[in-house]
């Protein structure tokens, strides 16, 4: 079954490879604008980027998740979890918009289980991400992007640490109502999934209620008024890094979690908006690999997490 997955995945990829080239031959010339399926995707893609447009935007977030007990051992385990992105907008050849990013994680770790495990767990990712037409279907569009990245326990760019995930999705959005997104992640030298599927849809009935069922945070919110919106979301974190220090050293240590929450989201002015999320968080897992070092699964709790986004 794996030597099956990874063979469709290297098909996929060939085919959305080859589009890409299509397109960058065929398309150049028009504009597309660029933006990221988790969260921009509730606009409708236009092919001209007005002046006006905000073209820097950053977001962070904070997300605290008190101790727990942990399954057949001794000890508890608290995390918690903090992330920025920035991204800005450039046009290359002057007409193709690209979304260069940067993203920087942490997560930190307060165990006293007999299993040793790092104090802190860090990423550093770059991406580069653009959306052109997809070949002439009326209002569908295809989009593709690289992540270079390292992840570790230690903010080290280890040659041996770096990845370069991949994303490519078809998006389809007959109207300003409905937009439908299908595609696959890839993640070359994971330990786990190299493959994973990206399928969802985003639905806006009317001005005020949003069904966001994209991943990686699937989402239904309402708007109260000009400032305030009400939300309820899931979704989870997963990540792979590589242990530099302490007893375990260059192995890989495995982190995920899912989690379902609500909250409320308030928009300061025209740049920024805030928002704070309380809920249930479940099935955490800390693993090594190989398993033979050890995993650690934490029991189910409730998490807390404040969010602040930024448009200049």
């Amino acid at each position: 079954m794996s030597d099956f997955i990874k063979k469709s995945g290297i098909i996929i990829l060939a085919a959305v490879l080859f589009s890409a080239t299509s397109l960058f031959a065929q398309d150049i010339k028009n504009n597309a604008v660029s933006q990221d399926y988790r969260q921009k995707l509730k606009e409708v893609i236009s092919e001209d980027v007005p002046e006006q447009e905000k073209l820097l935007e950053t977001q962070a977030y904070y997300r605290y998740m008190p101790s727990r007990s942990v399954d057949a051992m001794s000890g508890k385990v608290a995390v918690t979890e903090a992330a920025q992105e920035t991204s800005y907008l450039v046009k290359a050849f002057g007409k193709l918009p690209i979304e260069l990013s940067v993203q920087d994680s942490y997560l930190g770790i307060e165990n006293s289980t007999p299993i040793e495990l790092p104090a802190k767990l860090t990423g550093v990712s770059f991406g580069a991400e653009a959306t052109v037409p997809f070949f002439k279907f009326n209002k569908t569009y295809f989009r593709f992007g690289v992540f270079p990245s390292f992840y570790t326990d230690d903010w080290n760019f280890n040659s041996s640490a770096f990845r370069m995930p991949n994303r490519y999705m078809v998006i389809h959005q007959p109207n300003d109502k409905w937009t439908f997104v299908a595609g696959v992640a890839v993640f070359p030298d994971s330990v786990t999934d190299q493959v994973a599927p990206i399928l969802g849809f985003i639905y806006r009935p009317n001005d005020r209620l949003l069904f966001n069922i994209v991943p990686t945070t699937p989402s239904v919110s309402y708007k109260l008024n000009d400032k305030l919106t009400v939300f309820c979301e899931g979704g989870s974190s997963a990540g792979e890094y590589e242990v530099t220090q302490d007893q375990f050293k260059n192995v890989i240590l495995e982190y995920k979690e899912f989690h379902m929450g609500s909250g409320l989201q308030y928009r300061i002015n025209k740049y920024a908006q805030s928002s704070v999320t309380v809920g249930g968080i479940f099935n955490r897992q800390l693993r090594y690999h190989p398993d033979s070092l050890g995993k650690v699964n934490v029991g189910n709790g409730f998490y807390s997490e404040f969010r602040l986004e930024l448009k200049l």
